[in-house]
């Protein structure tokens, strides 16, 4: 396991990648506690192509073509790092965790509490207690609304929600605030698809409880002034909740300096594992929030009289967790910050501009949403084509997007659309790749 371990710890390193199709490395012996990540590159320095060695499935062909991955608001490739560290891990460290007395379940809680450790420490959190394992980010913000919600919403209370929202971050308020009589108000966007600042201001009121707002958009990529949204709720006594599924592989993130009462995000677009994401709430909001589920490994003791719950944050994970998924989660983060995360926004801004001009070449191509901060996601309808049709078509040339309204509905309807198709990027994403997609749109529009 010291080799497991230790493989999470400096998976940032692109100089010792194996090539691919290598086997994963021998794993022997136990250790302490994951290492701190070398950086992959020189300061300031960044290489999409270099990266690209860590991500096996990149080097696969579709229907006769290299792979083109354009589909990372959905879900991100995975570095070769956590391909081992969860194969290593099976290997050699699999238990349950918490509640054994044996050698491979100390060691098995070891990494699964470095991987809550990693998360505090990627999001900036005051302590590892701060932040509860969860399914993803549709767990977490259905946690919030269940165990907050339940106790702190009544009737005549609003709950703010952008348009901009992923049905995710809409549907779980519907749910508690019919529960509670309370009401959802949606926030209009402009005509940029940014949130309309003015008319938020002006929802905002006494009776306002929660404001619920991406850190970006999955569908227009819009990064909305989170901070200073955040700053002005709190005016009014209200909590904000910030979905960061879409940001926290584009955007530094630092929850004390946005102030957000709760951050979650889903690991499986973070170049982690499916099923793994975590919910960070402030110390004072964590150690108030109510048991959602019962089950084992949330409690200090059960009889028929009285049960006693455990503290936060393991008073929210019922049952036994996602144990190899913050294995996972674990060599992402460490994989991901072992870069100059300031040089990955640079080379990721450049391409984005690079793949609009190129795209706005494409007769009949529309993007939406013209948001000045934005992350890398492109979404666009094509004159005369259904966007099905449009992803069907690029799929014939190796190039994987996505079709259909994004579970943003709202956001698409502003647009006056049902759908759309939808080219999202990530930092090993290369100008090649936007290069044969407007060229396999041009052939589509050719071909009509």
């Amino acid at each position: 396991m010291r080799d497991l371990v230790s493989s999470v710890g400096s998976a940032g390193s692109v100089s010792s990648v194996a090539a691919p199709g290598s086997a994963p490395p021998a794993v022997t012996e136990p250790v302490a506690a994951p290492q701190a990540a070398e950086p992959a590159t020189a300061p300031g320095a960044f290489s999409a192509e270099a990266v690209r060695e860590d991500f096996p499935i990149l080097h696969r062909t579709v229907n006769g073509h290299p792979l083109v991955w354009l589909d990372n608001a959905a879900t991100t490739q995975k570095p070769r790092q956590v391909i081992e560290a969860l194969t290593a891990y099976y290997s050699v460290a699999n238990s349950n965790i918490h509640r054994g007395a044996h050698t491979m379940a100390r060691e098995a809680t070891e990494l699964y509490e470095g991987g809550r450790a990693a998360v505090a420490s990627f999001l900036g959190a005051e302590s590892p207690e701060t932040v509860a394992f969860t399914r993803g980010t549709t767990e977490a913000i259905n946690l919030v609304a269940q165990s907050w919600g339940r106790a702190n919403l009544g009737p005549g209370d609003d709950i703010l929600v952008p348009v901009l929202e992923h049905h995710s971050d809409i549907v779980p308020w519907q749910l508690i605030a019919k529960e509670t009589r309370a009401r959802v108000v949606p926030v209009p966007l402009d005509a940029d698809g940014q949130i309309d600042q003015a008319a938020y201001a002006d929802l905002l009121s006494y009776r306002t409880r929660l404001v619920a707002v991406s850190h970006a958009s999955n569908v227009l990529g819009t990064v909305p002034p989170v901070k200073e949204m955040t700053a002005l709720a709190h005016r009014y006594d209200a909590k904000v909740l910030v979905d960061g599924a879409q940001a926290v592989a584009h955007l530094p993130v630092d929850v004390q300096d946005l102030g957000a009462d709760f951050y979650v995000f889903s690991g499986h677009k973070l170049f982690a594992p499916t099923g793994i994401g975590a919910l960070y709430a402030k110390p004072e909001v964590m150690t108030a929030l109510k048991p959602w589920q019962g089950g084992g490994n949330m409690i200090e003791s059960v009889s028929f009289d009285r049960t006693v719950f455990a503290p936060a944050p393991h008073l929210l994970e019922a049952g036994t967790g996602h144990i190899s998924g913050a294995v996972g989660l674990l060599a992402a983060l460490n994989w991901l910050t072992g870069f100059d995360r300031d040089a990955i926004a640079s080379y990721e801004n450049a391409l984005m501009a690079y793949a609009q001009q190129a795209m706005a070449t494409v007769p009949g191509l529309s993007l939406l949403g013209a948001a000045p901060d934005r992350i890398a996601v492109l979404t666009f309808t094509l004159a005369g084509q259904d966007p099905a049709t449009v992803a069907d078509w690029l799929d014939r040339d190796g190039i994987a997007v996505r079709a259909g309204h994004h579970c943003a509905q709202p956001a698409l309807a502003h647009y006056g659309l049902e759908s759309a198709a939808r080219a999202s990027l990530s930092l090993y994403n290369t100008s090649e790749e936007v290069d044969r997609l407007v060229a396999s749109l041009r052939g589509l529009q050719e071909s009509s």
